[in-house]
């Protein structure tokens, strides 16, 4: 059996995995990969939850990669973060380090194992002359049928639902290939993959708290920046629920209690839909060692430490 070198935690936004990933790697000479779709961006803080310092351990920073790479503005995606993370892994190994993968978009993680092969989707032009003719509630309907819905960013935002459109379908003809995974540093043959779990009127009422303290520290003003920065109102809502609905707070189109509830909910939402695409990837054969949330990140990790060591 191959020794399994690599850890894994995932689980749903407000269960405390940044947190229980440092404390691991600090316990097991290892560095954090992060593998969520928005903490990539810089001067973009409290709207994404990078909650950095968590990485501080004992007194130590502990090395987080993959996060603030990429300037507030730009779009990066799926394929880049592939390239990313396996090019981070390597030099973590290299260094004779250990991998532990920390996040909550299930996509980033099942790219992170390797469970599929990546390749660079170039813009489909019949695709985009023909999509002109149909309405957003089409082109989701046809986004539904080649991929599960598995993020609201993708279908309020019509360029960033062509593009989603464009990259299922090019994944779906390498599926239809049979094509092998690419090989990736980083797989459910040699990593324990952890989840942490709380009963979902548990993660309710976190969400809600953690949303009331990052608009007490400033989210308002993060966003304030940005759209001083040059970011148009509308292109924010490819960063997600709290860009979108903060925006339209900004911009007069909701008051703020109006905002907070709808905030709210959305991340609620969120939450829940993150919970079914990690049970659809046990359902796919990935086992995943649940953890309680209701434990502390030390305690927790004190078990993940155990596991890895074979204790």
């Amino acid at each position: 059996m191959n020794r399994k070198n690599n850890i894994v935690i995932l689980g749903p936004t407000a269960t405390g995995k940044t947190r229980l990933g440092a404390v691991v790697a600090a316990k097991i000479n290892g560095e954090v990969i992060s593998a969520d779709s928005r903490q990539v961006y810089r001067g973009m803080d409290l709207g994404t939850g990078k909650d950095l310092l968590d990485y501080l351990v004992n007194g130590k920073k502990v090395t987080a990669h993959l996060i603030d790479i990429v300037d507030a503005g730009s779009q990066y995606n799926i394929f880049d973060y592939s390239r990313h993370f396996t090019e981070a892994a390597n030099d973590i190994t290299a260094r004779g380090k250990n991998i532990v993968v920390c996040g909550g978009s299930g996509m980033y993680i099942e790219a992170a194992l390797g469970l599929y092969r990546l390749k660079e989707t170039p813009a489909n032009e019949q695709f985009r002359h023909d999509s002109e003719s149909m309405t957003d509630d089409e082109l989701i309907r046809v986004l539904a049928l080649l991929r599960p819905l598995h993020n609201n960013t993708d279908t309020t935002d019509r360029n960033r639902l062509i593009r989603a459109i464009e990259i299922a379908q090019a994944e779906n003809a390498v599926e239809k290939e049979n094509a092998e995974p690419e090989p990736s540093p980083v797989r459910p043959d040699n990593s324990f993959i952890f989840g942490v779990e709380l009963p979902r009127a548990a993660v309710r009422q976190r969400i809600t708290d953690r949303l009331e303290e990052r608009m007490k520290h400033g989210m308002l003003n993060e966003v304030k920046i940005l759209l001083n920065n040059g970011i148009e109102p509308e292109n924010l809502t490819y960063y997600g629920l709290e860009y979108k609905y903060i925006t339209l707070h900004l911009t007069g189109k909701l008051s703020y209690d109006q905002m907070f509830s709808l905030l709210n909910t959305a991340i609620h939402q969120f939450a829940k839909r993150q919970m079914t695409w990690f049970r659809r990837m046990e359902r796919k054969g990935i086992n995943i060692h649940w953890l309680d949330g209701n434990h502390s990140p030390e305690e927790n990790a004190i078990l993940i430490e155990k596991m890895f060591n074979n204790l």
